[in-house]
């Protein structure tokens, strides 16, 4: 019983540092472009970041409910060996956070933690065990969809702006004023950050009590002690920013103006905010990464290069498997040495985790030396540096044209007429 509880206690603990690296992982996300556009300091960008998804995790736990209670059948597993299944999967989940930390890389910490559990669920208990249908319907899809549309609100949202303000084009920096708005939205992306990511790790916490007979089944809403554990936990690790991935993502950033970060991130925010309540788990990277991308498109003499979209795609489409060949393994150690499957596996991950981040000291990137941030979609995005005139100034172009031509042609008039008159008198003296 004593190593029942203490194993309990372990995968808590396991699933808390999940979160925490679930936080740095996706700092950049929701003030990527407000450090890019210079309307938040980066200190004060992942401060605001953390209490915003400290807030938002109070505010719903549809997402919880959906990871406890939809993903996993709990009926088809014994009680004696899920703790350490769900420890198998929350190595896979944190290695591959931490693996693409180190290279900058934006993937996914949501589906980092689904792909883990389901491998570690196949290889410990079998496939009866994994509900696909919940799979398919509240990951899968909304990670084909989620992007789309947010691509789609954020092209539509940057036209409107752009149109709204063009009487500011030709002012370099006509529309500094969404900067200000860009607190607001960055800070709704926050939120809505707090509201889907941090149900995650709660919903695991929930699913192992409810297993280990400390919940009732019948009720899959995370406990008090729960929330507020994994609330601070992704505050915490928001707050430390995540700069190496701030860095890499930030690149290809330096050419964003206000406006297309206000639409940016009012899309990803509302798309978030829209998902978490019907309680799909949905990627913030990847809803960001749509974000940017779809404001760049909307933004005139913006190409998409879609090289190194499909590379991102790839990066997406890798992180499920990956997590959860991570996961199997180690899976594998437990259902071959119940207890000390555990204990080798804890071992394994602690050395991976601190040779990880002894590698990064190396080269380390912190807020005095990052630059800008958001999804890696920003790479994607070219906006040219002299871009093509707009309509308006097109027609503004022609009525200059115009009118020079007219002063012009006046102006000769003038000298003819006054050449004339000058030749008249002289020639009447002279008869």
């Amino acid at each position: 019983m004593e190593t029942a509880t203490l194993i309990i206690v372990l995968v808590i603990a396991l699933a808390l540092f999940f979160d925490f690296t679930n936080g740095f992982h996706d700092t950049a996300n929701a003030m990527a472009t407000p450090i890019a556009t210079g309307a938040l300091k980066p200190k004060t960008a992942v401060l605001l970041a953390a209490l915003l998804n400290l807030v938002g995790a109070f505010l719903s736990t549809e997402v919880a409910q959906t990871i406890s209670g939809g993903i996993i059948n709990e009926s088809e597993i014994s009680a004696a060996i899920f703790p350490e299944i769900i420890f198998a999967g929350l190595i896979g989940a944190i290695t591959w956070n931490m693996l693409t930390w180190l290279l900058g890389l934006p993937s996914s910490s949501s589906h980092a933690l689904f792909g883990g559990l389901i491998g570690a669920t196949i290889v410990g208990v079998g496939v009866a065990a994994i509900d696909f249908g919940v799979v398919m319907s509240k990951v899968i899809l909304p990670a084909i969809i989620a992007p789309l549309t947010a691509g789609i609100i954020a092209f539509s949202a940057t036209k409107i702006a752009y149109a709204i303000t063009r009487r500011y084009d030709s002012r370099p920096d006509g529309r500094d004023g969404f900067r200000v708005g860009q607190i607001f939205t960055s800070s709704l992306v926050a939120l809505a950050h707090g509201t889907n990511d941090a149900q995650k790790t709660m919903g695991i916490i929930t699913l192992l009590l409810i297993t280990s007979g400390l919940q009732s089944a019948s009720d899959p809403e995370p406990q008090t002690w729960v929330i507020f554990a994994c609330a601070i936990t992704i505050a915490l690790g928001t707050y430390m920013g995540g700069w190496r991935i701030i860095r890499t993502l930030g690149k290809g950033l330096t050419d964003v103006k206000p406006a297309q970060g206000f639409a940016a991130e009012s899309s990803t925010a509302s798309t978030i905010l829209a998902s978490s309540a019907l309680g799909f788990a949905l990627s913030t990277t990847q809803v960001a990464s749509g974000s940017v991308i779809g404001s760049g498109l909307g933004r005139r003499g913006a190409t998409v290069r879609w090289r190194t979209a499909g590379r991102i795609m790839v990066g997406w489409l890798l992180t499920l498997p990956a997590a959860g060949t991570v996961g199997a393994l180690a899976a594998l150690l437990v259902v071959w040495l119940p207890v000390w499957g555990v204990i080798i596996d804890a071992i394994i991950a602690v050395a991976i985790i601190l040779f990880l981040y002894m590698r990064s000291r190396r080269d380390e990137v912190t807020a005095a030396n990052a630059m800008s941030e958001v999804a890696d979609s920003g790479k994607a995005v070219k906006v040219k540096r002299n871009p093509p005139p707009t309509r308006r100034q097109r027609a503004i172009a022609r009525e200059e044209a115009r009118q020079r031509a007219a002063q012009e042609a006046e102006a000769k008039r003038a000298a003819k007429a006054a050449e004339r008159s000058a030749r008249g008198p002289k020639s009447g003296g002279d008869a």
